[in-house]
């Protein structure tokens, strides 16, 4: 279960986590005159997959529901706009019809970025 959790908190730092926030969790100040770089592609992510929750099978359910469970809302709520500053995992959703808001999960393993969505 703690690989799980892991893989979504390194994935959600791997997808994008702005400068400031990294420079601040290695206890350097961010630097505010240094010019923040366009968004650019991940090189990390060579495909994206988007899985429904529903259609888990009930054990991998079960260990998705258990780290959403553990996930405070700050934390979903930087996952997901890391989702939305990643174009390969915006431009996914968008074609599934979905949003990063329905991702509760991610996981990112030999270049494919899984996202666990929740529909309606």
């Amino acid at each position: 279960m703690r690989i799980v959790a892991a893989a979504v908190i390194i994935a959600a730092l791997t997808l994008g986590t702005p400068a400031f926030v990294q420079a601040q969790a290695q206890g350097t100040p961010p630097q505010s005159e240094a010019p923040t770089p366009p968004p650019q592609s991940n090189k990390l992510i060579k495909s994206v997959q988007i899985l429904n929750v529903k259609d888990l099978k009930p054990e991998m359910r079960s260990k998705v529901d258990d780290v959403v469970a553990r996930t405070s809302e700050k934390d979903m709520q930087s996952l997901r706009k890391s989702i939305d500053a990643t174009p390969e995992a915006a431009s996914a959703l968008r074609a599934e019809g979905l949003s990063s808001s329905q991702v509760v999960a991610i996981n990112i393993a030999g270049g494919v970025l899984t996202l666990f969505a929740k529909t309606a």
